[in-house]
C-alpha cells in the first residue's frame, strides 16, 4: 500500500510539474547584461527598471505572438556586469550557452559592449547594444549580429559643433573620461571641430574613479576658451561640473549625451544650473511640438516609468527601444536566431523612445541627427536649449 502511495504521489508530482516545464520551454527568452553596479549604476538600474518593467507589461498582455499565431510569455534574464568588462563577457557566455536565449540586450557601457563582442559574433546571437560608441556597430560588415540604440557619438558630436558655429564659440576647451565612451567621443569631436574650421584649445583627460578634477580644469581655464565640454558620466561628470564652478571659470559648460539623468543634477549641485548638453528628446517631451511622431511615445514611457522608479532618463529608453526591438522581431521570427537578426536589420519607422529607427544592411543603429537634441538645465530641470 505503501509503495502504492509512493508511486501514486510521484506520477501526481510529475503530472503537475510537465505544465510548468513546457511553459518555461515556450516562454520567448531575451538576455539582458547591465551595469547595475560599479560606474555606470547610474545608467544600468533605470535600464535594469525598464526591462522589467516591460517585461510586466508585454506578459500582462498575454505575452508575444509569434509567426505561428500562439502567444507565449517573455523571460528577461537579466545579469549584472558590475560595470567591468571581463565579467560583461561571463554574462554573456552564460546567456547563450545555459539559459539559451534568443538575443541579448546591452550592455550599459562603450567598454563593456565592445568586450562582448566577439562572443556574440562567435556564437551568432543577435546583440542589441544600449551603449553610444559607434565602434560597437561598425563597421556593419564585421557586426553583422550586433545593432545599438543610442544615438552614436558622430551624431551627437555633429549636433553639438553646430550648435557652437551657431553661438559663435571658435575656441574650445576639451575634457573626457579616459576610458573607451571618453575616447571614442574624443576621436569624433575633433574631427568634428576640424571639419567645421573651429579650434581646440585644451584637451585634458581624467579618469573614471577621480574624485577631483581641479588641476585638469586650472590648465584648460588658461587657455582662455569660449565653451568647454566635459565628456563622462555621474558620477564623475558632475564631480568636474562642482570643480568647474569652484574655479569659477566664465565659459559656458556642455556635457555629453551621459548626463540625461537628474543624478548628474543631484550630485552636480547648483553648479549644473546652465550647462547645456545634446541628448534624446525625452527629457523635454512636453516641449515637443504635437506634430513631432515621438511625442506621443515618449510621453506614455515617462509617465510608465516615473509612476514605478521616479525620474525619466535617457538610458532607461534605450533600454525599452531595445527590447520592443527585439520583441517586435520575435513576432515575426519567432526563436531562429538568424531570423531574429534579419527582422531588426530589416525594421524601419520604429518610433521609439531614442528616435525613430530605420534600420538596414549598411546601418545598425538607424538613427539620424533628428534624434538629437540640445537640452539646457535651469533651475534643476531640463528645457530646450536656446
Amino acid at each position: 500500500m505503501t509503495t502504492m502511495r509512493t508511486i501514486l504521489a510521484f506520477v501526481l508530482a510529475a503530472a503537475l510539474a510537465l505544465p510548468i516545464q513546457a511553459s518555461a520551454q515556450e516562454a520567448y527568452k531575451i538576455g539582458a547584461i547591465f551595469s547595475i553596479t560599479g560606474p555606470g549604476s547610474s545608467l544600468g538600474i533605470p535600464e535594469r527598471d525598464t526591462a522589467l518593467m516591460l517585461e510586466g507589461e508585454i506578459n500582462a498582455k498575454g505575452g508575444i505572438k509569434g509567426p505561428d499565431g500562439k502567444t507565449r510569455p517573455l523571460k528577461i534574464v537579466i545579469y549584472d556586469d558590475a560595470s567591468d568588462e571581463t565579467k560583461a563577457v561571463l554574462a554573456a557566455k552564460k546567456l547563450i550557452d545555459e539559459d539559451k536565449v534568443t538575443a541579448i540586450v546591452g550592455t550599459t557601457l562603450s567598454g563593456t559592449s565592445l568586450a562582448i563582442l566577439d562572443t556574440v559574433q562567435k556564437a551568432e546571437v543577435p546583440l542589441v547594444s544600449c551603449a553610444a560608441a559607434i565602434k560597437i556597430g561598425e563597421p556593419v560588415a564585421e557586426r553583422k549580429w550586433v545593432f545599438k540604440t543610442p544615438q552614436s557619438d558622430f551624431l551627437i558630436v555633429g549636433v553639438l559643433v553646430d550648435y557652437f558655429k551657431a553661438k559663435g564659440f571658435e575656441k574650445v576647451g576639451w575634457l573626457n573620461v579616459d576610458y573607451a565612451f571618453g575616447q571614442l567621443g574624443w576621436i569624433e569631436f575633433e574631427k568634428a571641430m576640424q571639419k567645421a574650421g573651429l579650434q581646440i584649445v585644451a584637451n585634458e583627460k581624467f579618469g573614471q574613479k577621480d574624485v577631483d578634477m581641479t588641476a585638469q580644469l586650472t590648465r584648460v581655464k588658461a587657455a582662455n576658451p569660449q565653451a568647454v565640454v566635459v565628456w563622462s558620466i555621474p558620477p564623475s561628470a558632475s564631480i568636474a561640473t562642482k570643480n568647474y564652478a569652484d574655479l569659477g571659470i566664465k565659459a559656458p559648460l556642455f556635457q555629453s549625451h551621459g548626463v540625461g539623468n537628474k543624478m548628474y543634477i543631484q550630485l552636480a549641485g547648483p553648479g549644473a544650473n546652465g550647462v547645456v548638453f545634446p541628448a534624446g528628446k525625452l527629457l523635454v517631451a512636453e516641449h515637443l511640438s504635437d506634430n513631432d511622431p515621438q511625442k506621443a511615445v515618449l510621453l506614455a514611457y515617462a509617465k510608465d516609468f516615473e509612476a514605478k522608479y521616479g525620474s525619466r532618463n535617457t538610458f532607461g529608453g534605450h533600454a525599452w527601444d531595445a527590447i520592443k526591438l527585439v520583441a517586435a522581431a520575435m513576432e515575426r521570427a519567432g526563436t531562429d536566431r538568424a531570423k531574429v537578426r534579419a527582422a531588426i536589420e530589416t525594421t524601419k519607422n520604429f518610433v521609439g523612445i531614442t528616435g525613430v529607427f530605420d534600420f538596414s544592411p549598411t546601418d545598425h543603429n538607424g538613427l539620424d541627427r533628428r534624434a538629437v537634441t540640445m537640452i539646457q538645465i535651469v533651475d534643476g530641470q531640463w528645457r530646450p536649449a536656446r
